[in-house]
């Protein structure tokens, strides 16, 4: 799927600098994309531990270093009007696994590219926050005004990056906002690690013919958002004509599917509906149920999605057939 991003964006972006971290991982890599489409001049940081130099843009000025070396990260920043944050350790039960790692590059490395960022003059700040900051709450739909509730040393690290880039906004010059997404999808998610996310995981079962497992029974609901809704909301973000001060504003599609709904409608479109999901114990950290109020969204970043659920899952699926088939 090709999105039109100079139809959605016009020039807004044309030879402005701008500095992408995770700018090989899934969703950085796809806006750089969109980034270089709309003729910015783009630095992409990666240190590859979850990135693929495959999906580096060659457009894109390309700086292979952790985000803890604050030297690499001093110069990609260099002369950037626009940072997009987006490098992370990502996995939940990863970081229930090694917590201490996840603080080092999540919190250590989020304050790290955010001071460089402020040092260098950066006009504004984007980062990937997660809706894993609503925790176990019940109450549904997720609304920015609710208090979080971290349920796993990831959802942690994401709020202690959203209020750092609130202190930051408040105490110096530079604008922050934090587009707090929910479970985004689509080309190029890594579908091979052991802590893959959920379609990832399930498009490499299927793809094997193999049953995709569902830990839990099936009934955990998720937002899943097609990536390049999040993209159109960091450039959306980056537009905005007004301080957003360290504000937090949800991502998502709007719309709730089970996981056993997702697993069934995968294999379906693979052509592979006789592989019934098989099912396994719980996940620490895991949340019963995701889904996000769009009402700041639309009002403050004027976002809708641009892709829903199902032309997304139809795309992504298409992609990792290919994938697989080299």
């Amino acid at each position: 799927m090709k999105i039109d991003w100079p139809k959605l964006h016009n020039s807004a972006f044309a030879g402005v600098p701008c500095l992408v971290t995770g700018g090989a991982g899934f969703i950085g890599s796809h806006i750089v994309d969109a980034l270089v489409s709309l003729g910015a001049r783009v630095t992409a940081i990666d240190d590859l531990s979850g990135g693929n130099r495959a999906n580096l843009n060659p457009e894109a000025r390309f700086i292979e270093a952790s985000i803890l070396d604050a030297a690499a990260v001093n110069h990609a920043v260099e002369g950037a009007q626009l940072v997009f944050h987006q490098a992370a350790k990502v996995s939940v039960p990863a970081s229930v696994a090694d917590p201490v790692l996840y603080n080092r590059v999540n919190v250590d490395g989020t304050v790290n590219v955010l001071d460089a960022a402020r040092l260098a003059g950066a006009r504004r700040f984007m980062f990937a926050a997660s809706s894993s900051a609503y925790g176990d709450s019940p109450e549904l739909p997720k609304i920015e005004t609710m208090p979080p509730l971290a349920a796993s040393p990831y959802a942690a690290n994401k709020i202690a990056g959203e209020q750092m880039l609130r202190a930051y906004a408040s105490t110096y010059g530079i604008d922050t906002v934090s587009l707090r997404y929910f479970n985004i999808f689509g080309p190029r998610q890594n579908a091979n690690s052991a802590y893959a996310g959920v379609i990832a995981a399930f498009a490499r079962k299927l793809l094997a013919g193999e049953a995709p497992v569902i830990t839990g029974d099936g009934s955990a609901t998720r937002d899943f958002t097609f990536v390049a809704n999040a993209v159109h909301a960091n450039l959306l973000a980056a537009r905005y004509s007004t301080r957003f001060a360290g504000q937090i504003i949800n991502i998502a599609t709007g719309q709730a599917t089970s996981v056993k709904q997702l697993a069934e409608a995968m294999a379906r479109l693979l052509g592979c509906g006789h592989l019934k999901p098989q099912f396994a114990p719980p996940r620490p950290g895991d949340v019963p149920h995701s889904l996000a109020n769009l009402e700041k969204a639309a009002r403050v970043l004027d976002y809708s999605p641009i892709v829903d659920f199902e032309t997304g899952l139809k795309t992504t699926v298409e992609w990792y057939r290919a994938a697989a088939r080299g």
